[in-house]
């Protein structure tokens, strides 16, 4: 029985991971926007984040069992009101379809930047072979998980020993810069944790309901947020060491080709998969949501879904990502505050 909760916890972490990761640092240049841009005020931002996805992730999956949300609408009317919660929902709705524009155009910037393909041809290959996978459901989101989150763990870990060897490397890490108005600076870990766990509630409500069983949640809820916090940590050493690091789109990648030239063209597929388990989670969880309002076959819901992020995709994805995720951040911290309370 205890192995039985140790593996379902193992699949809830991996799948909360992956929700989060490619929304919330695959390509690195999140991690900047909320955190490595502050040097060692950074740093510390980081570690309240990762506290804020083990508490309120577990949270958020052991409410949805108490009060039997099966969808983010409902767990949205548990925490608003009937009517607020409506509008909570419309927003959240927004927020999802706009994350996954975000990460569509993330990977036409990669193929572009990294394999120098058209990104039109990336976004492309995305919406089909994440349309396959999400007509699958929640098996699909679990085979695609179990696969890319181990390997992306073992990558950043090591991508930041080889960081952590470099010269200058404390007196990197130790900066204090504080770049742009000193609120930013104290909202942010926050704003980040609020975005990611607002989005990452469309998949890890149904997560939740599907598996009914709390012990398994909090072992899930703790592995997946212990794990999120050692990945922003990594990919935090790493980027302190690249300089101008505002300036790249996918700067995870050019440490890659810095530190570990041999590994470049592996981790930019990896990436590849961070974004693309997000647009899975993303897309599952819209799917979810419509289904409940409209009868339409899945297919049909799929394809508006897929051709609204396509439409958003079009837009440069350093444009899209610094308006709308700050942005999303606030707006979440509503969320957070909520969720806190109850």
């Amino acid at each position: 029985m205890a192995l039985r909760t140790w593996g379902g916890a193992c699949q809830i972490a991996a799948v909360y991971i992956g929700t989060i990761i490619g929304a919330g640092f695959a390509t690195g240049k999140e991690i900047v926007q909320f955190f490595s841009q502050y040097g060692l005020y950074g740093l510390g931002g980081i570690v309240v984040s990762g506290w804020l996805f083990i508490f309120l992730g577990a949270k958020i999956m052991l409410k949805a069992v108490e009060v039997r949300a099966a969808s983010f609408e409902e767990f949205n009317s548990y925490l608003f009101g009937e009517k607020l919660g409506l509008a909570a929902t419309f927003i959240q709705f927004l927020m999802l379809v706009g994350v996954t524009g975000v990460m569509l155009s993330g990977t036409g910037a990669l193929f572009e930047e990294r394999f120098h393909i058209p990104g039109n041809a990336g976004i492309g290959l995305t919406l089909v072979i994440g349309f396959l996978i999400v007509r699958k459901g929640m098996s699909g989101l679990f085979a695609v998980n179990i696969f890319v989150v181990p390997l992306m763990i073992i990558f950043h870990l090591y991508a930041a020993g080889e960081a952590a060897a470099q010269p200058a490397f404390l007196e990197n890490l130790f900066t204090r810069v504080t770049e742009g108005p000193v609120w930013k600076l104290w909202t942010s870990p926050f704003s980040y944790a609020a975005f990611n766990l607002a989005l990452a509630q469309a998949v890890l409500v149904p997560l939740a309901f599907g598996i009914n069983d709390k012990e398994t949640i909090k072992k899930g809820a703790f592995l997946g947020g212990a794990a999120l916090t050692c990945l922003m940590l990594a990919s935090h050493i790493s980027l302190v060491q690249l300089p101008n690091v505002s300036e790249y789109d996918i700067p995870m990648a050019q440490i890659v080709e810095r530190l570990m030239p041999a590994f470049h063209f592996i981790y930019a597929f990896l990436i590849y998969g961070e974004i693309f388990t997000s647009v899975v989670g993303n897309v599952y969880g819209l799917k979810q949501q419509l289904s409940t309002h409209f009868s339409w076959p899945p297919s049909v819901l799929l394809l508006l879904i897929f051709s609204a992020g396509f439409l958003l995709s079009q837009i440069s994805y350093g444009t899209l990502l610094s308006l709308l995720y700050p942005l999303f951040g606030l707006i979440s911290l509503v969320f957070l505050i909520l969720l806190w309370r109850k």
